[in-house]
C-alpha cells in the first residue's frame, strides 16, 4: 500500500533515508512471498506424506511397495517406507514451526516500517 502511493507521487523526490526504508521494505515483501511459497511446498509435501502413510497403513498382508529415487522405483521394505515417510512428516512439521516464525517476524518488521514510512510520508492508514 506504502508503495503505490509513493510510486504515484515518486521516489526520486523522496530524501535518501525514506528511499532506503522503501526499499527495506520491498525487501521485506520479498522476503514473505518467499516465505509464503515455501509453506505452500511443505504443507503440500505434508499432504502427499498423510496420503502415502494412509495407504500403507490400510495395506493388507505385505504388499510390495515401491519408492522413487530420481526417475526409478526401486522395491522397498514396507516398514522401512513408514519409518521413512513418519521421518519425514516430523521433519516437515518442524521446518513449517521455522517458517512460521520466520513469516511473524517478517510481518511485524514491515508492519513497523509501513507505520514508519507512513508517517514519514504523511499518509494516513486506510
Amino acid at each position: 500500500m506504502v508503495l503505490s502511493k509513493v510510486r504515484m507521487s515518486g521516489i526520486a523526490q523522496l530524501p535518501p533515508q525514506v528511499q532506503e526504508r522503501l526499499q527495506r521494505l520491498q525487501q521485506l515483501q520479498n522476503t514473505m512471498q518467499q516465505l509464503l511459497l515455501q509453506k505452500q511446498r511443505i504443507e503440500m509435501e505434508m499432504v502427499e506424506s498423510d496420503k502415502a502413510l494412509e495407504v500403507l497403513e490400510e495395506a493388507q498382508g505385505n504388499p510390495k511397495v515401491y519408492k522413487s529415487v530420481g526417475a526409478v522405483l526401486v522395491e522397498k521394505d514396507r516398514d522401512t517406507v513408514v519409518k521413512e515417510l513418519k521421518e519425514r512428516r516430523e521433519f516437515l512439521e518442524m521446518r513449517a514451526k521455522v517458517l512460521k516464525k520466520q513469516e511473524d517476524k517478517t510481518k511485524e518488521k514491515i508492519t513497523t516500517l509501513q507505520d514508519t514510512l507512513q508517517k514519514e510520508l504523511g499518509i494516513t492508514p486506510s
